[in-house]
């Protein structure tokens, strides 16, 4: 099967675009009822507006149309639309354009768009009024191509396009990413006199910043009158928003300095430009600048800093929006939700939950897929479940972060029966779905069914697998000590295995001590990134598990000549609502001392149990005291001291890890959760471990 998609459309507009360019050729002139004379006049909006007040006034004179027009505008279901138009054909009222282009605009918004096509097509007189309706609908549900056909369509009847038109043909343009045709309709808009309308102007300089051609955005704009500019606040903002789109911060701040004018949609196009360049500082100055700011300005905070890993900070804005008294849309809920998960602060989450139910919001699919996302990646997949069965409405989102959630915590059997619940209810299952059971199925051992899975996803529902489906299989046969047919797999993938793939061959490797795999696995890892700390990291790791110290030493130095350095292991853990963040081998947390004897209390305590500390997880060849001391200042275990130190007895304990947890710590937390009688949730980069009673989940495989 190929990977490309199909031509088909493509073509099609190709060969569109070559019949555009014929008719402009032919039907530059205005249409039919218009003079020769009159060419290249500029079209005057009274015209426009008479035709459509001659069109208003003649319905308003008629009690029925009116009595029609009215109900056709509170339409709220395309069933309700069909019993109004069918009373419209009873009385043979179907020949009026007002009545028509209501029934198309309507149906569109409802988003109809066969019953729209429907009532086009069959209408005997196509004005602009229709074609204007109909272009419109396409445009604002995504039916580019369409959108762009039916103006070409328009053309054919000789219908002139007006200032109404072109704005929405032009969004199409630019949703289909048609630079040429893009060109060929500002030459159109200029020989037909509205290049300086307003909503024009702005449509223009909107589709070359959304085409990535700001070259002719910027010339678009500095062509325009000086009215266009002191009329048009949003033509400002749309060139700011392109200028930070591809990165030109410097233009974007001197457009928005020199403007003659700024709205909340200026300061809000600007900060979430500066946002998604990274520079949270000037964001963050802007925002406290504004005098007035809106549901927008505060959503874009949150949500930036948030995308930009601040997430400690995103909340702490979230939170003063409430304080202030703003009531947060769908997008600042998420965006707060996703920050909750990000670094396990399930505190901060439920409070977010208890806001939804005190203030009486109803969930919708975004909003419950984030708080099951939330409640699952916080460690709480009971909750996680109980938000997700309470879901009236649940899309393929919302079933796949609950198998996801399932599947991170251990619980193979729970991800495969709401697997079989999502087929029940009519869900096909996409390619994030096939993730998770895959997922599901490494983290369990169950690779025959794991591989089943793979399979019914290319030959049951002809999904394509990606890279990242190819790496879980050969983490799904690496785990299982099925190392040769993990290697002859990635061996046989049709595409080229990267950096991760070969890297979870190398986990495996290592985790069943396989030295001559290991050495030729990291040869391929350190041709495809010679700078990755990891593939140093993992063959240091290697040797050292069998003792070959020269060998951890000859990779040591092959690190210092290559600059090469480990990224360092980070942990959040939150208590009493406030999120602490601790650093491998970290110093700087004011209770530091504190923190450093309570591990010392633990690891004498643990022991006593029989825990000894696991030194072969230390990278370099010394002395067996210092390797102790290394091992004891891993994040995790800093993050678990402060947490027994700080909360009450008989509390659960959730800790979030960038890394993936080391042997050693998680012999540590297994003893350290029989010892305080608590259960302890540690996620890291790869899977929950819940531990409990001095046993882990994950049956130590993992």
């Amino acid at each position: 099967m190929s990977n490309f998609p199909s031509t088909k459309p493509i073509l099609t507009i190709t060969v569109q675009m070559k019949s555009l360019r014929l008719l402009f050729e032919r039907n530059s002139s205005p249409a039919k009822t218009t003079s020769s004379s009159s060419k290249f006049k500029r079209p005057k909006p009274s015209s426009i507006s008479n035709v459509s007040d001659s069109s208003q006034s003649s319905s308003s004179q008629d009690p029925l149309k009116t009595h029609f027009s009215s109900l056709i505008k509170s339409t709220e279901t395309t069933l309700q639309l069909r019993q109004i138009h069918a009373q419209i054909l009873r009385r043979h009222l179907s020949s009026s354009a007002n009545l028509t282009t209501l029934l198309i605009s309507v149906s569109s918004s409802l988003k109809s768009i066969p019953y729209a096509l429907s009532i086009f097509n069959h209408s005997h007189h196509k004005s602009s009024f229709l074609f204007n309706a109909l272009i419109r609908g396409l445009t604002e549900n995504s039916h580019f191509q369409s959108s762009v056909s039916h103006f070409l369509l328009m053309l054919r009847h000789r219908v002139r396009p007006d200032k109404l038109t072109y704005p929405f043909v032009l969004k199409s343009v630019a949703g289909l990413g048609l630079r040429f045709l893009g060109l060929i309709l500002h030459g159109r808009i200029i020989k037909s006199g509205v290049e300086f309308d307003s909503f024009v102007r702005v449509s223009l300089v909107e589709m070359y910043v959304k085409l990535e051609e700001m070259g002719f955005a910027l010339q678009v704009f500095d062509e325009s009158p000086e009215r266009n500019k002191s009329e048009s606040i949003l033509l400002w903002n749309v060139l700011i928003n392109g200028c930070c789109k591809v990165g030109d911060l410097e233009k974007a701040m001197e457009l928005f300095e020199a403007m003659p004018e700024r709205n909340i949609g200026s300061w809000n196009s600007f900060i979430n430009g500066l946002m998604k360049n990274g520079d949270l500082n000037k964001a963050m100055q802007l925002f406290d600048e504004m005098k007035e700011k809106d549901v927008v300005s505060w959503t874009t905070i949150v949500n930036g800093l948030s995308q930009n890993g601040d997430h400690q900070k995103a909340l702490s804005m979230f939170f003063k929006m409430l304080e202030v008294g703003l009531r947060p849309n769908d997008l600042t809920l998420v965006s707060a939700l996703s920050a909750c998960a990000k670094i396990g602060a399930l505190e901060a989450g439920v409070r977010i939950h208890n806001y939804f139910v005190e203030n009486g919001l109803q969930l919708n699919k975004a909003t419950a897929a984030a708080l099951v996302d939330m409640y699952a990646k916080c460690g709480n997949i009971l909750s996680a479940s109980k938000v997700f069965e309470e879901t009236k409405e649940k899309d393929i989102r919302t079933w796949s972060v609950m198998i996801w959630g399932w599947a991170t915590h251990g619980f193979y059997g729970q991800a495969i029966r709401c697997f079989k619940k999502m087929m029940f209810s009519g869900i096909k299952p996409d390619a994030v779905v096939f993730l998770a059971l895959l997922t599901a199925c490494s983290h369990s051992g169950q690779v025959d069914l794991g591989l089943n899975f793979f399979d019914s996803m290319r030959f049951d529902y002809s999904i394509e697998p990606t890279m990242k489906h190819y790496t879980l299989v050969v983490d799904l046969l690496g785990r299982a000590g099925r190392l040769d047919e993990a290697m002859k797999f990635i061996q046989r993938m049709p595409i080229s295995p990267d950096f991760v793939a070969w890297g979870a061959l190398f986990c495996a490797c290592r985790a069943h001590k396989n030295i001559k795999m290991a050495e030729l696995v990291s040869e391929k890892l350190l041709q495809l990134e010679p700078k990755h700390p990891g593939s140093y990291v993992f063959l240091s790791n290697v040797y050292a598990a069998v003792g070959r110290w020269e060998d951890v030493e000859r990779v040591r130095m092959l690190m210092q000549n290559q600059a090469v350095g480990k990224d360092p292991g980070w942990s959040y853990i939150e208590v009493n609502g406030q999120v602490h963040s601790f650093v491998a081998g970290d110093h700087d947390h004011k209770c530091a001392r504190e923190i450093y004897l309570k591990l010392e209390e633990i690891v004498s305590g643990a022991r006593e149990q029989g825990y000894m500390p696991e030194t072969g997880w230390v990278l370099h060849n010394i002395e067996e005291e210092e390797k102790e001391d290394a091992l004891g200042s891993h994040s995790e275990k800093l993050a678990l001291a402060f947490a027994l130190m700080n909360t009450s007895p008989g509390t659960t304990i959730r800790i979030v890890k960038n890394l993936r947890v080391c042997g050693d710590c998680h012999s540590l937390m297994k003893c350290a959760s029989k010892m305080s009688q608590r259960e302890i949730i540690l996620r890291d980069i790869k899977r929950f471990h819940h531990f409990k009673y001095g046993v882990c989940s994950c049956g130590d495989y993992w």
